[in-house]
């Protein structure tokens, strides 16, 4: 199946956006780890802004830079929003609500709590009544993500905007679930070539592969294998390079996504 990119956002250790960290991914730079530079978006009005958690934050962030990248409109765009686990930081402090005698969950956690919380957040940011699919598959969530992205494009012949993200548990979650660190990335994807494409995706699926494409960075593999969104570093690194390349992308029950990257 073949789509287009128009554009990229992203947000991460060491990763403060698309452009910035292009001499990373290019290795023509070396890659430093730092926290995630996370900030509340302006996109949304005072009292939702003071109600949102790192998803959404991720989110906005990555769609708003993905957006000015392909000089699109958000409004008039379907969205497909990816993440492992959600808001862990919710989960954890309603499962300590519901441990305790007075059973008293606050709606503003409530709310945040469900899968499409950041979705939700993204249509009031931008306006949009365009469709919209929150989906999770563990550590194959990006591939997921990127296989429901293009099974949409392709069907329906519309431009979808791949948002995929994800964060740490608090303890004692993150003992058993390690997600390392703040990661978010989102692709403007369509159908056709437009201006804005720089490149086109050949996506299929495949089975019988070794392994995943590993970053040749050893920070950089260190990040792809420490957090499910960051399974997105090898097609971005492609991306990156303006080269023609292929990439595998693990996906589940010992099948992979096979993408084919050529510059445009």
């Amino acid at each position: 199946m073949k789509i287009y990119v128009e554009g990229v956002g992203l947000l991460g250790p060491g990763l403060n956006g698309w452009h910035f960290s292009l001499s990373c991914l290019t290795a023509n730079e070396a890659y430093v780890s730092a926290p995630t530079e996370l900030k509340a978006s302006e996109l949304l009005p005072a009292a939702e802004r003071r109600r949102t958690g790192v998803p959404v934050k991720l989110s906005l962030a990555v769609g708003q830079e993905a957006f000015a990248n392909a000089q699109r409109d958000p409004a008039t765009t379907a969205t497909v929003f990816s993440s492992s686990g959600g808001d862990g930081d919710n989960l954890h402090h309603i499962c300590e609500t519901l441990a305790v005698a007075e059973l008293e969950v606050s709606p503003t956690r409530f709310h945040n709590s469900v899968h499409n919380a950041a979705a939700g957040y993204w249509s009031i940011a931008t306006h949009s009544q365009e469709p919209s699919t929150s989906l999770c598959c563990y550590d194959a969530s990006f591939s997921s993500g990127l296989l429901e992205s293009t099974t949409q494009i392709v069907v329906d012949g519309i431009p979808v905007a791949l948002i995929a993200y994800d964060h740490p548990y608090p303890e004692p979650l993150h003992a058993v679930r390690h997600i390392g660190g703040n990661f978010g990335v989102a692709l403007v994807l369509t159908p056709n070539v437009t201006e804005h494409t720089f490149a086109a995706l050949d996506v299929s699926l495949v089975a019988n592969i070794d392994c995943p494409t590993p970053m040749t960075d050893p920070a950089l593999e260190t990040l792809r294998a420490s957090i499910p969104a960051a399974r997105a570093l090898p097609l971005l690194a492609a991306l990156a390079r303006k080269s023609q390349e292929v990439v595998f992308l693990e996906y589940v029950a010992g099948n992979y996504l096979r993408v084919a990257v050529q510059p445009c």
